[in-house]
């Protein structure tokens, strides 16, 4: 009985004192919350999300493990989940920073009209955009990954886009400030709603139609609940992209061991970026081919007729400038530095597949 007491008491004073060896047998194993507003069935969750966390988990030998909350599962709005992550009320999110407007303003540089070529290519060239001006954009959090959809464009209940004048008196919905605007200057009424609204605002005729890439429209019954869909030939560029990031609470990374965070670190960065972005616009193919058996009406807007959009959503982007230069920042040279990149990365990132 007293060597077991003596034992007890010598336990508990080497955890209190944070004993290597007890501490790294605490390390054996970390249960990490992923938390995002993404639907079970939606390609992001199940060709993204899952096989991230599975390829931690491996590589990890079991001493990293996932809780997955897809759907919001967990409590909250879109809106809220990066200060989940922040907070710690989760440990990992995947979300818009987009949904917190003008929180993130030095990235919104990716949102500006055809600034985007491929996601692959953008989100790489994202990821070093952070890396080297913009390194205290998300100081709250561990950024893990930085990435970018494939093109977006519209998608409308009653009417086909060929022209920005078509676009005159639609409500469309937006995902983000830089978009929503966008949508205002080509001449439509800009609505501004995350992602798992759409259905209900389509259902009751709040919104017209919503812009949004191939890849997400079976997730949100867009093929179910819209009619005409309008994409742009790629040889007049991409209409917009939206911005995401995977974060990680930072105190929780922290807290890992030196081995744990290797792992971590390993499926981070500009290359887990570039294969987020790949596998997204990826899915751009299999979605539109859901809208295609759905019996949509598509139009492609030619190269040429992409200009006049280009033309009256310009404003976007010098007032993107402009923002930046009052908040302190070169906004011109972030914007020439982003649009270097997008085409540095563009030279060695193959284009995908047309859907």
């Amino acid at each position: 009985m007293i060597q077991r007491r003596t034992l007890l008491k010598t336990s508990a004073a080497a955890v209190a004192l944070g004993a290597p060896g007890l501490s790294g047998l605490a390390q054996q194993a970390v249960t990490l919350k992923f938390h995002t507003f993404m639907s079970p069935q939606s390609n992001v969750w199940l060709g993204m999300h899952k096989p991230w966390m599975e390829k931690v988990e491996k590589d990890s030998g079991g001493k990293i493990k996932f809780e997955a909350y897809p759907a919001m599962q967990l409590g909250g709005t879109p809106v809220q989940l990066y200060d989940q992550a922040k907070d710690g009320v989760v440990d990992v999110v995947w979300t818009l920073p987009g949904n917190t407007a003008g929180r993130f303003p030095r990235i919104e540089v990716f949102e500006l009209p055809f600034m985007m070529n491929n996601a692959e290519a953008t989100s790489k060239a994202y990821w070093e955009y952070v890396q080297t001006v913009a390194q205290d954009e998300f100081k709250d959090t561990h950024p893990i990954a930085l990435q970018v959809h494939g093109p977006g464009f519209f998608h409308t209940k009653n009417k086909q886009i060929k022209h920005p004048d078509d676009l005159r008196g639609m409500k469309l919905r937006g995902p983000t400030r830089q978009i929503t605007k966008m949508l205002g200057y080509l001449g439509a009424i800009p609505v501004g709603m995350p992602l798992p609204q759409i259905p209900d605002a389509l259902s009751k005729g709040t919104i017209d139609g919503c812009v949004i890439p191939w890849e997400v429209v079976p997730s949100v019954k867009v093929h179910e609940l819209t009619k005409y869909h309008s994409e742009f030939d790629p040889a007049g560029g991409a209409l917009y992209t939206t911005t995401f990031v995977m974060a990680m609470n930072k105190a929780k990374y922290e807290s890992l061991s030196p081995e744990l965070k290797k792992v971590i670190d390993a499926n981070s960065g500009m290359e887990t970026s570039g294969w987020l972005g790949k596998v997204q616009q990826g899915n751009d193919v299999p979605g539109r081919k859901v809208s295609v058996d759905a019996g949509a009406t598509i139009y492609t807007i030619p190269a040429a007729d992409a200009q006049e959009f280009k033309k009256r959503s310009a404003r976007v982007e010098a007032e993107w400038v402009e923002d930046m230069n009052k908040r302190g920042f070169d906004g011109k040279k972030l914007l020439e530095t982003a649009k270097a990149l997008i085409e540095k990365h563009g030279k060695t990132t193959p284009a995908p597949k047309k859907a």
